[in-house]
């Protein structure tokens, strides 16, 4: 696949896909390609990429509400954020190690088209959970919106969490609207080293029903622990089991 398209804005956006629908082309949707690896090979006869659709268009702190264009990268995003000591409700993992692609590369777009929530999920929910606005196009090329800049804004069917999760299948988004939530004064992770994984699962379970708030939990064995970024965890040889408060 040698062509690429790269709207500016929802108008090139609306043109670019209901261009293709006449000429019966088919279009992969990407960010900054950061999942292009997770699943089967795309067969496609170009490329769109939001890459351009890029910059937070809409902050209010005071409710707790950030609009930015699907092409933002997370790490402007997290950096808005966290000047006023907040952040996002979820935890978007970065899967570019992990896919042989570089750190950095994740889209808020690609997040909600995705719906890969992160570790913070069990606690804050899904990431199509702090989705309260959209705007997107068809398959048609048809722009629509749905939601807004408020909480309850939402009647009838919530469209916009139906349309997370559906990987660029059903629509493009051009801008999306999500609820953040203040940082925690304090954080830190207790790392149980050599667990066998039953005593592992109980004491997770142990954790999960404790009064503490327990934001992410995980257990590894010795093979996945030994990959881990943290060189003297790594070099253990033994399973972690972690909890975060």
């Amino acid at each position: 696949m040698e062509e690429f398209h790269y709207p500016r804005d929802q108008k090139d956006l609306s043109e670019i896909i209901a261009g293709a629908h006449e000429r019966h082309e088919r279009l992969e949707i990407v960010g900054e390609e950061s999942k292009k690896r997770i699943g089967r090979p795309i067969k496609a006869d170009a490329a769109l990429t939001t890459r351009q659709l890029s910059g937070v268009t809409f902050y209010s702190p005071e409710e707790m509400v950030i609009s930015a264009k699907a092409g933002t990268s997370l790490s402007m995003i997290e950096h808005t954020l966290r000047h006023e000591n907040q952040q996002l409700t979820f935890e978007p993992v970065d899967y570019g190690p992990m896919l042989g692609q570089r750190a950095g590369l994740g889209t808020i777009g690609g997040v909600f088209a995705c719906n890969l929530s992160g570790p913070r999920r069990l606690r804050a929910g899904a990431a199509r959970d702090s989705l309260i606005g959209i705007e997107a196009v068809n398959g048609r090329g048809e722009p629509f919106h749905s939601g807004g800049r408020v909480m309850k804004n939402v009647t009838g069917y919530d469209l916009c969490k139906g349309l997370s999760g559906t990987w660029g299948t059903l629509c493009v988004f051009s801008e999306v609207t999500i609820k953040v939530a203040p940082r925690p004064e304090t954080s830190m992770t207790l790392i149980l080293t050599g667990l066998e994984d039953r005593l592992a699962i109980n004491a997770l379970c142990d954790a999960m029903k404790s009064p503490y708030e327990i934001t992410s939990a995980a257990h590894l064995q010795e093979a996945p622990a030994a990959l881990l970024s943290n060189n003297e965890l790594a070099s253990q040889g033994k399973s972690i089991t972690a909890v975060r408060l």
